[in-house]
């Protein structure tokens, strides 16, 4: 049988939506059983944003995420944490104000929006590569900003480098070059946001492609495009996301009730090709990881 293959969970994200969606968990305790089951069902990574625990609402709270990170330590899974570094980057324009911010804006300094990662540790954390337009503003990342977060990231967390478009993987590139962020660093393919690089084959080939065959890299699909792009991922190489963060349909029409039964979809997908899912031990040898 092939090798096996990396599956990270993202459990929650940081879209405002989950009035919405009554299965997306909020308070700590949620994200973190909803870490440890996707998990038991087959992911090797989870990947964590954290929410306000009363409102839904997308949060930044150290004490939200340590929370999360104690209560996966302390349930006695190996999964591997990946936290977040994006939230901080949304702003929506005033229109009608120079220079102004609309409401849904949270633009944070870059020390704020990497705090919990140099107090918690994680084994990995992710870094936006570049901006993108989404919805009614933008998700900002400067190359100024993006420095300053890679900079803050302890030595000992593995970065990884999330791509919404090929400029991103330009800058990606060249902060290597330059060493300002590990050549071992891990490429995520963000595909099908819109406005952002399209959930195909053409551009998951050429993103893949343009990174060198050495490096390690994944690929995920948003909305409809979550379970295709797995499959897409597989035949090229890749490793695999799926989870709450991305998509909350299992098929048209038919909304998954949990992380977990997205992860067994994934999996099912995989055995169709004749792929097993990592396990956290195995996931951590191929990505360079201490064991635990």
């Amino acid at each position: 049988m092939s090798d096996p293959v990396i599956l990270t969970c993202a459990v929650t994200g940081g879209d405002d939506v989950a009035s919405k969606y009554p299965q997306l968990p909020i308070t700590p305790r949620q994200i973190a059983q909803a870490s440890v089951d996707a998990a038991q069902a087959g992911a090797a990574i989870v990947h964590i944003h954290v929410r306000d625990p009363q409102t839904g609402k997308p949060s930044m709270a150290l004490e939200h995420y340590r929370e999360v990170v104690e209560r996966i330590r302390d349930s006695g899974s190996d999964v591997i944490i990946n936290l977040t570094t994006g939230p901080g980057a949304r702003y929506v324009p005033a229109l009608d104000q120079t220079n102004g911010a609309a409401a849904g804006s949270n633009v944070r300094p870059p020390h704020e929006r990497v705090r919990h990662v140099v107090e918690l540790r994680p084994e990995i954390c992710t870094l936006d590569m570049g901006s993108v337009n989404f919805g009614a503003g933008a998700l900002v990342n400067t190359a100024s900003q993006i420095q300053a977060i890679a900079a803050a990231i302890p030595s000992e967390v593995k970065i990884e480098l999330e791509i919404f478009d090929t400029g991103h993987l330009a800058l990606a590139r060249k902060m290597i070059e330059d060493g300002a962020i590990a050549a071992d660093s891990i490429f995520q393919f963000a595909l099908g946001i819109p406005w952002g690089a399209p959930a195909t084959t053409e551009t998951m080939l050429l993103l893949s492609n343009a990174i060198g065959r050495k490096a390690i890299w994944a690929a995920f699909g948003i909305g409809r495009h979550e379970f295709p792009m797995v499959a897409q991922s597989l035949l090229l190489g890749g490793q695999i996301r799926v989870g709450l963060e991305d998509n909350f349909y299992l098929d048209k029409g038919v909304q998954a009730r949990s992380n977990a039964e997205l992860v067994e979809k994934a999996a099912g997908i995989a055995a169709a090709l004749g792929r097993r899912l990592a396990t956290p031990a195995q996931a951590r040898q191929m990505l360079g990881l201490a064991a635990r």
